[in-house]
C-alpha cells in the first residue's frame, strides 16, 4: 500500500508512528510542512521536518514532543552570556548539529529536499520524508503592534507561538513566499501514485493548510485517484494540542470538528474522522458531502494511534468501494 501523509509537527509525527505500527509494510511518503522554518544564528531550522525525523528515528524528547532526547544546553547558555538574541527560542547542543549540517549542505548548493534525504539516512525514519517545497516559505502572523496603538504588524509564527505563546489576537495568517513556491521534487508524483492520502490531526491552518497552499499541491490531491481522508485535530470544541483555535479564528473558521472538515472542503476530502465525543457532528459533516465516522481520536499511546490510523484506512477503503476506483478522490 502506498500512503501519502501531509504532516505538521508533533501531531503529525505521532500519528505517523501509529500509522507505521498499523501498516508496517506500507510505503509511506510524508510531505512535511516547512512554513514553520526559521533562520536563527545563521542556521536554517526546520522544526516540523526535524520533529518527524527525530520521532520516527527514536531520537525525540518524548515529554516535550520536540527536540532531542538526552539534550544538553551549553551552547544556549553561552549565547545568552554573550547577550545574543533571540533568547526565547531554545536549541539544544545535539539539535544544533542537525541545523549546522543542513545549513552547510544548503550553502553548498543542495536543495532542502536533498538535504532532508541525507539527514534521514542517519535516522532511518522508515518513511520517505519530503519537504513541501525547496523554496523558502515562512508563516507570519498579523497581530496588534503594542508599540503603535491602532496599528498592526506581522511577526514570524515562531515568535507568535514560542515567545508570545499565542496570547495576542491573530488577525491574519500570511505564508510569505508561498505564491512563488513550487512543490519539491517527488511530491506530486507521490500523490499521483498513492493508494491512500491522509491528513493527520495536525494544525489545519499553519501545518496542513500551509502545505495545501503551495501551488499545485491541493489541485493534485483533488485530482488524485486515491481517496483523501482526514482526522480532526479538534475534540470537544478544542484543539487536542497547540493553538489551532487561535489561527482558525484568524481565518474565520469555528473551532469544531465539523467546521474544520468544511474548511478543507468536500472537493478535497473524501472522508473525515471525528472523535467519539463529537459523534453529533457526523450528520453535519455528511450533510456537507463528506463521509464521516466517529472513533476515538486521542493519541494516548502507539496502540491507540494505530487504531486511529486503521480507522482512517478503513474509511478510505469504504469510500473507494462506494465511489468506484475511477471516482475516488475526484
Amino acid at each position: 500500500m502506498r500512503i501519502v501523509v501531509l504532516a505538521g509537527g508533533i501531531g503529525g509525527a505521532r500519528f505517523l508512528r501509529g500509522l507505521k505500527a498499523a501498516e508496517p509494510q506500507a510505503d509511506i511518503t510524508v510531505v512535511g510542512n516547512t512554513g514553520d522554518d526559521i533562520h536563527l544564528f545563521g542556521l536554517k531550522v526546520c522544526p516540523d521536518l526535524d520533529t518527524v525525523m527525530y520521532t520516527l528515528g527514536e531520537g525525540i524528547n518524548e515529554e516535550q514532543g520536540w527536540g532531542r532526547r538526552d539534550e544538553t544546553w551549553s551552547i544556549r547558555e553561552e549565547m545568552r552570556a554573550y547577550g545574543v538574541e533571540p533568547t526565547w527560542f531554545g536549541l539544544g547542543d545535539r539539535d544544533y548539529a542537525t541545523h549546522i549540517v543542513r545549513t552547510q549542505m544548503m550553502g553548498a548548493g543542495y536543495p532542502l529536499s536533498a538535504v532532508t534525504e541525507a539527514l534521514c539516512a542517519r535516522w532511518n525514519p522508515g518513511v520517505r520524508l519530503i519537504p513541501m517545497s525547496d523554496d523558502r516559505v515562512e508563516t507570519h502572523v498579523v497581530v496588534d503592534d503594542p508599540d503603535r496603538p491602532e496599528t498592526r504588524k506581522a511577526i514570524h509564527f515562531q515568535e507568535y507561538w514560542v515567545k508570545l505563546r499565542a496570547e495576542p489576537t491573530a488577525h491574519a495568517i500570511v505564508a510569505v513566499g508561498i505564491e512563488e513556491a513550487k512543490p519539491a521534487p517527488g511530491v506530486l508524483a507521490a500523490i499521483a501514485a498513492a493508494d491512500v492520502i491522509l491528513l493527520p490531526p495536525s494544525n489545519p491552518v499553519v501545518s496542513v493548510g500551509t502545505i495545501l497552499g503551495v501551488p499545485g499541491i491541493r489541485d493534485a490531491l483533488v485530482e488524485a485517484a486515491a481517496p483523501v481522508v482526514g482526522l480532526s485535530p479538534i475534540v470537544g470544541g478544542a484543539p487536542v494540542r497547540g493553538m489551532a483555535d487561535k489561527v482558525l479564528e484568524a481565518v474565520g473558521v469555528e473551532t469544531s470538528a465539523a467546521a474544520v472538515a468544511k474548511h478543507y472542503g468536500p472537493g478535497l476530502l473524501d472522508g473525515w474522522l471525528v472523535d467519539s465525543t463529537d459523534a453529533a457532528a457526523v450528520a453535519d459533516v455528511e450533510a456537507a458531502g463528506i463521509p464521516c465516522r466517529a472513533v476515538p481520536l486521542m493519541m494516548t499511546d502507539v496502540e491507540a494511534t494505530a487504531a486511529m490510523a486503521r480507522a482512517a484506512l478503513d474509511l478510505a477503503a469504504e469510500v473507494r468501494v462506494d465511489a468506484g476506483p475511477s471516482e475516488a478522490g475526484a
